[in-house]
């Protein structure tokens, strides 16, 4: 009897599973509604994206429905002008229907067929009510009263509704956006008992940042802007105010990169995004955290869902920017002098050399070498300082230009050769990757590691007076 039992059951569940409802059908009910369309959207990282829109049915009724399921996050309806309101996809079945009154789509929202919705409005209405009383009192009582006894006393109000909330309906997904933002309470004392110092605390506050946030769960990327995005770029700028070491800067990305691991979406963003962050980053030494996520995440195929074109464009940016990292050991050069002179950059003489690639007809170029050679001209014999000054378009015209730029400007200093770019020993532009110019090093010559990189005058000159009062 129990073989027939298993045996219908194995027949009844594929027939099951295929009548099973998929997709998402959400009906959106607004009495009174005359808008021709309403237009459903959510959030992505610091994005809004509109996904469907459905036609009034005369009545003020609006049906969307897709045959693939959404993804959890929290979306909106709009008729894209003053009518707005949020809803919840998480955890739950995607066939509900929200129904409300036009005047006021969130206060008179009611739900059906959706828990999670339910709790949300409940929680929005409950909400309302303080901010509406602040309202008020910022119109009954002077700015000053509402600023130092009105505001504070409403504030305190809602975070304990919300934390009355987070405790009620801790699984809810508002619950857990909601604690998203919240700092983790940072101990006072080391698990030995022994008070913790300012820094330590603050060392901490870095290893525990997102804590409360489910980096874990996907729905985290598709909500609004503070919640995920800003507290990820607060963080990002925490380390950049701080000034932490490169080193310390990878050990944090790899943390907080490694939290999202289960989350595919999460994880991608993260690691696209940081990536590009320290790309572009202005600090000299921050490409080596640009180095370093590319070689960890990108060459070894731990980016899902990107094209193998991108990979292999940042894994060879990437490879090109390792040899030029801050404590590298610069690419030897061999040019010619504007009288036909070879030069050696691992052979000349001094304590240090300015190698700089650049050309007249680059405007910033025009701007910035001028200043750099005067900061160069003050230090240059205290400090023992050669320069190795490249010319990038070495072609006829900007030749001509070059020396009458030269000349102009009066860089005669024999210590600062001017090199044509014309011929070399070695691709210059492809070894030191010259995109854009002007492109600055700074040379320790005792062992040709690079001191510095990025430089204007201003970066150089503070530089150059920490050396000579090293």
């Amino acid at each position: 009897m129990k073989k027939h039992i298993l045996f219908i059951l194995l027949l009844t569940l594929p027939m099951l599973a295929f009548g099973a409802k998929k997709g998402y059908k959400i009906t959106f009910h607004a009495d009174g509604n005359s808008d021709s369309l309403v237009y459903m959207g959510y959030y992505h990282a610091q994005h809004r994206y509109f996904c469907d829109s459905a036609v009034n049915d005369g009545k003020g009724k609006f049906v969307f429905e897709g045959e693939e399921a959404l993804k959890p996050g929290l979306y909106y309806m709009t008729n894209n002008r003053d009518r707005y309101v949020e809803f919840v996809v998480y955890g739950e079945g995607q066939r509900f229907t929200l129904r409300t009154e036009n005047e006021n789509w969130m206060l008179r929202m009611s739900v059906k067929d959706s828990r999670e919705n339910e709790v949300f409005f409940n929680f929005k209405r409950a909400e309302e009510v303080y901010y509406q009383k602040m309202e008020e009192a910022s119109h009954t009582v002077d700015s000053v009263t509402f600023q130092k006894e009105y505001l504070p006393r409403y504030r305190k109000s809602l975070d304990s509704l919300r934390l009355d909330f987070i405790a009620k309906y801790p699984e809810s997904m508002i619950s857990r956006m909601m604690l998203s933002t919240k700092d983790p309470d940072v101990p006072e004392n080391h698990p030995d008992g022994t008070p913790m110092e300012k820094r330590e605390r603050a060392e901490w506050l870095l290893e525990h940042y997102f804590d409360n946030m489910p980096l874990g769960d996907n729905f985290i990327i598709r909500t609004p802007k503070s919640i995920f995005y800003d507290r990820v770029m607060e963080y990002v700028d925490i380390l950049l105010k701080r000034g932490e070491a490169p080193e310390r800067i990878c050990g944090l990305m790899d943390s907080l990169i490694d939290r999202a691991e289960g989350a595919e979406e999460v994880y991608r963003w993260l690691i696209l995004n940081l990536t590009n962050y320290y790309l572009q980053s202005r600090i000299m030494v921050y490409d080596e955290v640009y180095v370093h996520l590319v070689l960890r995440y990108f060459a070894t195929g731990k980016v899902p869902g990107v094209a193998p074109s991108l990979i292999d464009e940042q894994v060879e940016q990437a490879t090109k920017w390792e040899r030029l990292l801050v404590g590298k050991v610069a690419p030897e050069l061999i040019l010619f002098d504007t009288l036909r002179y070879a030069h050696s950059l691992h052979h000349m003489p001094g304590r240090y050399t300015l190698l700089l690639f650049w050309s007249p007809t680059c405007g910033h170029c025009r701007d910035i070498i001028p200043a750099v050679y005067k900061v160069y001209e003050q230090y240059a014999d205290s400090l023992d300082i050669s320069a190795f000054a490249i010319l990038t378009e070495p072609d006829d015209g900007t030749v001509v230009k070059w020396k009458k730029f030269l000349a102009d400007h009066q860089m005669t200093n024999p210590r600062w050769i001017n090199l044509n770019g014309a011929e070399a020993n070695v691709d210059w532009r492809q070894v030191y990757d010259i995109q854009t110019t002007p492109q600055i090093y700074l040379i320790d010559n005792k062992d040709h590691k690079f001191l510095a990189k990025k430089l204007n005058a201003s970066i150089l000159e503070n530089i150059l007076k920490v050396l000579g009062n090293g």
